[in-house]
């Protein structure tokens, strides 16, 4: 197929189209196979993706500025498998379903918020002691040491209160008694 013929007409634009797929379809999807990285699939999409473009701009195709129209498919084929790499490049990499059923769960917002309330509830039935020791040890971080200066009592006092404190929890929380050993 040269520049100067038409895709105008439904059946000799179907004609000419695969007139050109049988004349530049070959060394297209060479250059497009090799820059694909061997990924025959893509590269198909790309030849193909790359002669609709052909049929949408007849225009470039009787340009007379060329006596061939290859270079412009050459080149329209390189631009979309360069967009493609891209595009790729841009997202990440899909998985597949094998991975996603190995993959570890984590909880929703929702599920922690309520496990929250949970245990501020259960916190709440404690005695105002072991609560201390709880609220000191556990959720602010002191060690048994510095909780035993800062309520004066003996760090053996704070290991006792927040064993009872702890034992305490898992009879109000049976179902978060794994999460308090």
């Amino acid at each position: 197929m040269t520049a100067g013929s038409t895709l105008t007409n439904g059946t000799t634009a179907e004609h000419e189209l695969a007139a050109l797929q049988r004349e530049h379809g070959r060394p297209l999807f060479a250059l497009l196979l090799r820059l694909c990285d061997g990924d025959r699939q893509r590269a198909e999409d790309l030849v193909q993706e790359t002669l609709v473009r052909a049929w949408q701009h007849p225009e470039a195709l009787r340009a007379d500025d060329f006596e061939s129209v290859r270079p412009w498919l050459m080149t329209v084929g390189r631009r979309l498998a360069i967009d493609a790499r891209r595009a790729r490049q841009a997202r990440p990499a899909e998985v597949g379903d094998a991975v996603l059923e190995n993959a570890r769960v984590i909880s929703d917002h929702a599920e922690r918020a309520a496990a929250m309330l949970d245990v501020r509830q259960a916190v709440k039935t404690l005695t105002p002691e072991h609560r201390e020791v709880l609220v000191l040890v556990y959720f602010q971080g002191a060690s048994v040491a510095e909780a035993a200066t800062a309520l004066g009592i003996p760090p053996g006092t704070v290991k006792s209160r927040a064993y009872y404190a702890l034992r305490a929890l898992r009879r109000v929380l049976p179902g978060y008694a794994a999460d308090l050993r």
